[in-house]
């Protein structure tokens, strides 16, 4: 009897155990005329063209954050022209496409849809027709490589081992948008992520990324001091508010001179300063707001806390109130980037097939913020910098410029970059 029921437990152990995933290898030939296969493809002609078409028509009309409904459009419609399914709306504007068998392993390639309440100074023939908005930060950019893998994965889909998900993200910029693609279950059950995003600085042909943290969480903050207006020429006549900023401010930089370890990153920068108008009257409130970063989760509390401990303390030594508002549930804080190790080398050594190790850089920590941060919690995830620097022509601006130019010959470069992750990754987690 117990030889049978030992015999049934095995049968039954192998229908109800938790699914395994076992490490597989592609090898370095293998993956070097996949990453060849698919840039070659990328770079036809007619390819090329379309990518441009669809990076010029987001980059003329670009929206803000929960606003993307002309790109998202645009997106659903190159999706079914490709034939590739998709769920929408996801927060609102968002889209999360599947390319595969629809089993397990699920690997994520995302790319952020929304543009920045910039005016473009860029003179040239797609400048953008939204007055005020310009896609400044290359989020046009991450769209049209995403649709240039879905492309590319498209022909392949009958051979991936697993599905692929294209997540194109509403909100990046400050809002958030990654925390409500989770919010709402579209990211469940997913095994990886993958981004890339533009770096205006490095030529094109290169990526630069590091393993563990790779950029900086961020809050913000808005602190009203108030105190009691009055004449300046009878200063013991009111309760002043300006004094009291003002000792706010210098204090608050000590939080990162005294009461930080000198070898662990952490910022606190005070943005913007309203007061009166008037140069001879004291008056009654002040308002002053800022960001904090820290590479840490307990870094960004700490920092929280003693925030509003020396605003509400230096007001008081000067006979004011003060609250202080880190304006939760408008503008969500980000987590750090933490690039998952694993995933981060599967990535550097797809990028090195494609583009050479020379062209894999090992890209310095920053202490910018990206909302990629909320997906490494749920699951492995890696985010590259590609370069968009064109050798030959003048200078480019940073991100956030009114004068960002990106070269356009990234564009298959970005989308063969991220099919190839994506198949690869499939290819060695093999499903028991």
């Amino acid at each position: 009897m117990s030889v049978l029921w030992l015999w049934l437990l095995t049968i039954l152990s192998m229908f109800v155990s938790p699914p395994r995933w076992a490490m597989g290898t592609r090898s370095e030939l293998d993956l070097s005329l996949l990453t060849r296969e698919l840039l070659d493809s990328a770079r036809e002609l007619e390819f090329l063209e379309w990518l441009k078409r669809i990076r010029r028509r987001i980059h003329e009309y670009p929206e803000l954050a929960f606003e993307e409904f002309e790109t998202s459009q645009l997106i659903r419609s190159e999706l079914d022209a490709l034939g590739i399914q998709y769920t929408w709306p996801v927060a609102k504007t968002g889209i999360v496409a599947s390319v595969g068998s629809g089993i397990e392993p699920w690997f994520g390639l995302r790319a952020d849809m929304d543009a920045l309440p910039i005016k473009e100074l860029v003179e040239w023939e797609h400048k953008s027709k939204n007055i005020g908005k310009m896609h400044a930060c290359g989020h046009d950019v991450h769209v049209t490589m995403l649709l240039g893998a879905a492309k590319l994965l498209q022909r392949r889909k009958d051979q991936l081992k697993g599905t692929v998900k294209l997540v194109f993200q509403p909100a990046e910029e400050s809002y958030g948008g990654a925390y409500h693609m989770l919010k709402e279950g579209a990211i469940d059950k997913f095994q990886g992520m993958f981004a890339l995003h533009i770096a205006p600085q490095l030529p094109t042909g290169t990526i630069a990324s590091r393993p563990g943290p790779a950029m900086a969480g961020s809050a913000r903050f808005v602190a009203k001091i108030q105190g009691k207006g009055g004449h300046a020429a009878a200063p013991h006549n009111a309760i002043d508010p300006v004094l009291a900023a003002a000792f706010a401010i210098l204090s608050l930089q000590q939080i990162i001179s005294r009461d930080t370890d000198p070898l662990e990153p952490r910022v606190v920068s005070v943005g913007f300063v309203e007061a009166g108008k008037a140069w001879n009257v004291i008056p009654e409130f002040v308002t002053l707001g800022g960001t904090f970063r820290s590479i840490s989760a307990e870094g960004m509390s700490y920092l929280k806390e003693r925030i509003k401990n020396v605003i509400e303390m230096q007001a008081a030594v000067l006979q004011c109130t003060a609250t202080v508002d880190f304006l939760e549930e408008k503008l969500r804080a980000y987590p750090p980037t933490i690039n998952d190790e694993s995933l981060y080398e599967h990535a550097k050594r797809v990028g090195e097939s494609l583009l050479g190790k020379s062209n894999v850089l090992l890209a310095p920590l920053t202490m910018g913020a990206e909302d990629f941060g909320f997906y490494a919690p749920r699951m492995a995830a890696t985010m590259f910098s590609i370069g968009t620097k064109n050798k030959s022509s003048k200078p480019s601006s940073d991100l956030h410029s009114p004068e960002l130019i990106v070269d356009e010959e990234v564009l298959p470069i970005g989308a063969s970059l991220l099919a190839a992750e994506a198949i690869s990754y499939l290819d060695i987690h093999v499903y028991l």
